[in-house]
């Protein structure tokens, strides 16, 4: 997406706003962002013209659904609702090897230092749908990759990219977690020069009307070709 293009809004009422954050694009200024000149938030603050505050964060490299809140008080009462696992939170992965129809990884993880103290960190999963690529590589003669459905319970850093790449299921595209044979394949065969993690959907009970509210974001040109190539979009329709 070039600098300053327009952010896709997905929900847009007195108290939230949604958005569909595209791969590549840091949330928000920080310490390890010294150089950076592109953020969500100054996209946002152009383009909507008003105070935002974050509920919640995706990584750079991770596509999809952020949550915004448009008073600090409901800024509050969403950190609530997370901190509570009141919101359920559904991302979409692109992973090496076919895991099990579905599963628990239950493994703590630390916080940004990675010498930091272990936290409880749990991620469910289910498989949607699986693919075999005639590829040789190594001493396989074809790869297997599966379309999985990744719902974390908790929140830590990178915590699904740390859990699938735990069980051996690393992430197509993921350059600090990933494989780098698989990576290569992807971009050599497909040109694929993004990690395959999308922010699928939320859903909450509404901070001021308690309504259930769920938020979906498409998926991005990539994604989509990803989709086709391996005659998976059906597996979406859930």
């Amino acid at each position: 997406m070039a600098k300053g293009a327009l952010i896709e809004i997905l929900h847009d009422d007195a108290d939230l706003l949604a958005v569909n954050k595209p791969a590549g694009l840091l949330v928000h200024r920080s310490k390890i962002a010294n150089d950076e000149t592109d953020f969500l938030l100054d996209r946002l603050a152009a383009q909507v013209a008003m105070p935002l505050h974050l509920a919640h964060r995706l990584d750079r490299a991770t596509s999809g659904v952020v949550l915004l809140a448009k008073s600090r008080e409901v800024a509050g009462q969403l950190g609530e609702l997370f901190m509570a696992r009141a919101v359920t939170k559904r991302y979409l992965a692109v992973v090496r090897g076919w895991p099990d129809p579905e599963g628990v990884i239950d493994y703590p993880l630390p916080d940004v230092r990675e010498r930091s103290p272990r936290k409880p960190a749990l991620t469910r999963w289910h498989t949607l749908a699986t693919a075999t690529l005639p590829i040789a590589m190594g001493k396989y003669p074809e790869q297997r990759y599966a379309l999985v459905e990744a719902l974390p319970e908790t929140g830590r850093y990178r915590q699904i990219r740390k859990h699938l790449h735990h069980v051996s299921h690393h992430i197509v595209g993921d350059t600090s977690h990933g494989r780098g044979d698989h990576n290569r394949l992807w971009r050599i065969h497909f040109g694929l020069h993004r990690m395959l993690l999308h922010a699928w959907r939320l859903e909450f009970s509404h901070p001021r009307s308690g309504k259930r509210t769920r938020v979906q974001a498409p998926l991005d040109a990539a994604w989509q070709s990803v989709l086709e190539r391996f005659n998976w979009a059906g597996a979406l329709n859930c």
